[in-house]
Parts: structure tokens; C-alpha cells; sequence
């Protein structure tokens, strides 16, 4: 029988030991080399950052711009009322709590910190034209929803639904390896399946740490604003001391209770934050803007998504930013993939898509719009009428781009209250995030386990936590989008793979249907009945050969 093979290391007691080790082992010495030899690590960074997003760039373009062409194709062709699990199977979450999970696990702390910076930034220095006018404002926004877009989430939706697809569907281990079943078949138990792996748990962990520097760098300007808390790397080290620790009590608790309370919580801390900005914020500029720029977004999404600055000559604001975004995105999408998938059992391919592409964007544009866009909204009244005091969220930007969102709650009232909250909100993100990342990770190295044992998701956690500490004292923000664009680059290829290899297992289920179909239709005797159910039975459990093993 063929099985991906686990076993106890050490204290860890179900692992799988070639995609562990590996994985292990390499980050452990990327660790060193950073914690090392600083300034050559911080060279290194660089360098790889600049030699693949300008070499790369238009890779990472034409394959985010793929997965939007097959997530739209999903919608409408007849795979679309495929079940991911039997066919008569309820989804496992509610509506609401499935939401919650998938938006903590999908943004999380970049929507805070990039939520008012990013559209100011764009306003202040765009890509294209005058900065701050009525059209950089117009361009801020429609590439802020860009990098936050359709295009985000369906990358992460194809990543899931083949995930979830060839687990729930097949019967194989949740795991990146399971997805090219169809193109490699029983080698996907062998070294080809422990690369895709440990290639899935590089992009996994460097993509969420990322984001969780991202969080620390701006609880430091939080508690500044709040407290006068120094902005230095030794506070952001003990301040991911502190969240990794609370990050591993919430471990203990599990899917359930820890991950899926939190993420509740967090939607509702979002609401609360986001409907006090509209109601005593700009209320009728918020409300118009947001239908405009949906508009405007939709006007320009295939033009600015197929954009590589091939004709201006100089390429380095995408390299900063479209290409950062997507290299970030594409590597935390194993991470975001394996986690979607294990919350989504029972959901037709439609439906999950369909939720996947539209429920997050909604939230995610209209808190662009109220922060972003109100920011933008009041430097443009402060320039156009001199009587106007300037808020000062341009130069806030320009000092410290995780200061923005604070800055911009000078201008309401309860500031302190406010920014207190979101203190709260980030580090329950930064947990959440932790949390998942932790999970999806230890399910990566223990051979598609859904369960995994607890003390392997704490090693990862402390690991993650230790990384975004390396790269903080290595370099900062640089060495964080460099890290995100270096591991992204190769699972950019898987991505391609999987896709047609979904297709492939697609076309072979749909064929079984269409067959079962033609059995219940005919008056022949029970036993072709019979014969049939054996078949749907094969298709959602996978051959003999094809069934896990945690021994």
C-alpha cells in the first residue's frame, strides 16, 4: 500500500521525515547565516530580491492572471456543481464562521497596515502622472484594489480547490504533493512529492513571516502613538517574543476553539473599526467613492494586471510593490491553500469559488475606500482650500508607513480608544496568522495529517516568530519583501502545474458522473444500482493505493 510515510524524530511524534528534515534543517541555517553574518545577509536579500522580481516579474504576472482566467472558466463550465466530498454532503462550517477564517487567514495584518498607507502612498508618488491630484487619487485606489483584488484571492482559490479536490474528492492527503497526482501518479509518495512539500513550506513560512513583521513593525508604532514606546529592532524582538508566546497558548486549543474563535473575534473588532470610520468619517464621499472606484477598478483591472512597465524603461516601483504583492501572495498561498481547504469540505466548486473571489473583496474594498480613500479625500480638501489644515498623513507616510492608520485617527474622536483597538486587532492577527501558518505547516510535514500533533505546530510557531526576528535585524521591510519574493518564485511553477493537473482530475470525475447518470436512468436490474454507488464510492475515496497512513 502506498502511504506517505510517517513516523516518530525525536519529540516529535508523527512526521513525515524527508520534507521535515529538509525543511527543518534549511531554515535553521538560514536562521544562522542571518543571525551570523548580518550585513552579508542583508546583501544577499537584496540582491536576490532585485535579480528575481526584474528577471521574473512577467512570471509572476502571466501566472497570477492564469489563475483568474480558470477561476472565472470554474465558475460556468460543468464542473461547477461538483461537491468537495460527496454529493449530497453539508457544508462542514457555517457561512459566517467559514468567512471569518478565510478572511484571517487570507489578509490579516496587511489589510491594517497597507489598509490607509498603500492608497496615500500611491497618491503622493503614483507610478504614472502627478502626485497628489484628483488622478493620482483616482490611480491610488485602482491599484490598491489591484494587490488586495480578484486576483489575490484567485490565487488562493485555485490553490485550495485543488487541495481540497483531491482530498476530499480523491482521498488523498491534504497536502501540495496530492495535487499532482493525475501528472506523476504513485511518484508523488517519493522525492518529486517531498520537493513540492518542502517547497510548499518555504513559501508557507516566509510568506506569513512576512506578514507577521509586517505586524510587529506597526504595533511598534502603535504603542508609540499610545505610550511613547521607542521604534527600535529590540523593541519589535520582544514584542514577537510576546505574541509567539501568546500565539502557542492559542495552539493548544486547536482549530475549533483556538483559530476559529479569534477569527470571529477579529471580524467583529473589523466591523466595529470600520463602521466607526464611516459614520463619523466622510460618510457621503466613503459611500460615492466606493461605487466609483469598483468602476474604475473594473475598467482598468485587465490593464493594470497585464501592466510591466516594459515601455517606461525603469522598473523598479513594480519591482516594490505589483511584484512584491504578487510573489507575497503567491507564497503565502500554500499556507492560505492547505487552510481554505481544510475548512471548506462539503462546498460545490461553484459556491466555493463564487465565495472565495466576491465575499472577501466586498470587505477588503470598502475598507480600502474608508481609510485609504478618506485619507487621500482629506489632502485633497486641505490643498484645494488653504483654511484646511493638513492632517499630515502624506508626511506621516514618508516617516513611517505603519504610522498611517494611527495618524488618520487624530482626525476622529476617541483616538486613543481607537488606536488601542487596533493594537488589539493586529496582534490578534498576528496570532491568527501564526496559528494557521503553524498549522498548515505541520500538516505539510507530517504528510497531509489534518490533525497534526500539537508540540510540532509549537516548533513551527517559535520558528516563525525566530525568522521574522532575523529579518527584522537583517534589513526590515527590505529583507521581508525579499524573502517573500525569493521563496515565491519557485512555487509559482507549482501553481502552473497544479492547475492543469486539476483540470485532468476534473475532466476524470466529471466522466464518472456522467456514467452514474446513465445508470440511474436505465431500467436495469438493482445490481447496476449497485454497481454505480461502488463507483462514486471509488471516486471519493481513491483505490486501495491511494489511502493514508499516520503509522
Amino acid at each position: 500500500m502506498d502511504h506517505v510515510k510517517v513516523g516518530r524524530l525525536g519529540p516529535f511524534p508523527r512526521v513525515s521525515r524527508p520534507v521535515f528534515l529538509t525543511s527543518a534543517l534549511l531554515i535553521i541555517a538560514f536562521i544562522l547565516f542571518g543571525a551570523l553574518f548580518n550585513e552579508q545577509a542583508e546583501l544577499v536579500f537584496s540582491q536576490a530580491k532585485a535579480f528575481v522580481s526584474l528577471r521574473f516579474g512577467w512570471f509572476f504576472i502571466v501566472v497570477v492572471n492564469l489563475t483568474l482566467v480558470m477561476s472565472i472558466y470554474m465558475i460556468f463550465s460543468r464542473y461547477g456543481d461538483i461537491r468537495l466530498g460527496h454529493q449530497n454532503e453539508k457544508p462542514e462550517y457555517n457561512l459566517v464562521s467559514w468567512i471569518g477564517m478565510l478572511f484571517s487567514a487570507g489578509i490579516g495584518i496587511g489589510l491594517i497596515y497597507w489598509g490607509t498607507a498603500e492608497p496615500l502612498y500611491h497618491f503622493m508618488a503614483p507610478p504614472l502622472g502627478d502626485g497628489e491630484t484628483i488622478e493620482a487619487a483616482k490611480l491610488a485606489m485602482n491599484i490598491s484594489f489591484l494587490h488586495y483584488g480578484f486576483h489575490v484571492w484567485a490565487l488562493y482559490g485555485m490553490v485550495a480547490l485543488a487541495l481540497a479536490y483531491f482530498h476530499y474528492r480523491v482521498g488523498l492527503p491534504l497536502a501540495i504533493r496530492s495535487t499532482l497526482y493525475p501528472l506523476v501518479g504513485k511518484k508523488i509518495y517519493g522525492p518529486m512529492g517531498h520537493t513540492v512539500d518542502i517547497l510548499a513550506v518555504f513559501g508557507t513560512m516566509f510568506g506569513v513571516v512576512t506578514t507577521l513583521g509586517l505586524g510587529v513593525l506597526q504595533i511598534n508604532s502603535g504603542l508609540n502613538a499610545l505610550f511613547d514606546v521607542p521604534i527600535n529592532t529590540t523593541t519589535q524582538i520582544v514584542l514577537i517574543v510576546f505574541i509567539t508566546l501568546l500565539a502557542a497558548g492559542s495552539l493548544f486549543l486547536g482549530l475549533d476553539k483556538g483559530i476559529k474563535r479569534l477569527s470571529n473575534m477579529n471580524i467583529l473588532f473589523t466591523a466595529v473599526l470600520l463602521s466607526f470610520v464611516i459614520i463619523l468619517g466622510p460618510t457621503q464621499f466613503i459611500l460615492n467613492s466606493f461605487v466609483e472606484n469598483i468602476g474604475n477598478y473594473l475598467h482598468q483591472v485587465i490593464p493594470l494586471g497585464l501592466w510591466t512597465e516594459s515601455y517606461k524603461g525603469e522598473e523598479n516601483w513594480q519591482s516594490s510593490w505589483t511584484i512584491f504583492y504578487w510573489a507575497w501572495w503567491i507564497s503565502w498561498s500554500p499556507f492560505v491553500g492547505v487552510f481554505v481547504a481544510r475548512i471548506s469540505r462539503g462546498r460545490t466548486i461553484r459556491e466555493f469559488i463564487l465565495g472565495v473571489l466576491l465575499i472577501p473583496i466586498t470587505i477588503l474594498f470598502l475598507w480600502f475606500t474608508a481609510f485609504g480613500g478618506s485619507s487621500v479625500h482629506m489632502e485633497l480638501m486641505a490643498a484645494a482650500d488653504p483654511s484646511i489644515a493638513s492632517p499630515g498623513l502624506v508626511e506621516a507616510v514618508k516617516a513611517d508607513t505603519g504610522s498611517a492608520i494611527f495618524k488618520l485617527m487624530e482626525s476622529f474622536p476617541f483616538t486613543a480608544a481607537m488606536n488601542a483597538l487596533i493594537v488589539v486587532m493586529i496582534v490578534l492577527w498576528f496570532v491568527t496568522s501564526s496559528d494557521s501558518a503553524s498549522f498548515v505547516i505541520d500538516m505539510l510535514t507530517s504528510g497531509g495529517d489534518t490533525n497534526p500533533p500539537k508540540i510540532q505546530r509549537l516548533f513551527w510557531a517559535g520558528t516563525e516568530g525566530v525568522i521574522a526576528a532575523v529579518l527584522l535585524a537583517a534589513g526590515g521591510l527590505q529583507a521581508l519583501q525579499a524573502a517573500s519574493i525569493v521563496s515565491g518564485f519557485p512555487f509559482a511553477i507549482v501553481i502552473v502545474i497544479m492547475m492543469y493537473s486539476l483540470l485532468r482530475g476534473l475532466s476524470r470525475d466529471r466522466l464518472i458522473l456522467y456514467r452514474n447518470q446513465q445508470w440511474f436512468v436505465t431500467e436495469e436490474s438493482a445490481e447496476h444500482n449497485s454497481a454505480n454507488e461502488f463507483r462514486d464510492e471509488e471516486l471519493l475515496t481513491g483505490p486501495p493505493d491511494l489511502e493514508t497512513s499516520d503509522n
